[in-house]
């Protein structure tokens, strides 16, 4: 009983077919693992984003507030000094 080379060939190319889906299984099963950890973390992260979005949110409001006020008395300053220096140079309005 003698095997043929194209025989032995394909019994070879048969087992390494089988050794290569074994490995693919076994990494695709870590693949998945790991995926589901990931999946975890990121729920974690946007958990603890859901918490800082009101702070954020409360910072932005009052940072809203004080530019306003700082436009207000900016706008309030100017105006005062624009009447002296009319005043000044003797330059009404009215005339």
């Amino acid at each position: 009983m003698t095997i043929e080379l194209n025989d032995l060939l394909l019994i070879i190319l048969y087992e390494a077919l089988i050794v290569f889906v074994i490995v693919l299984i076994v990494l695709g099963i870590k693949l998945i693992k790991t995926l589901k950890k990931v999946d975890i973390m990121v729920d974690d992260v946007n958990k603890k984003l859901e918490k800082l979005d009101s702070t954020f949110d409360i910072i932005d409001g009052t940072s809203d507030f004080a530019v306003s006020i700082g436009n207000k008395l900016a706008a309030i300053i100017s105006n005062i000094l624009n009447v002296f220096k009319k005043d000044k140079k003797g330059n009404d309005i009215d005339e």
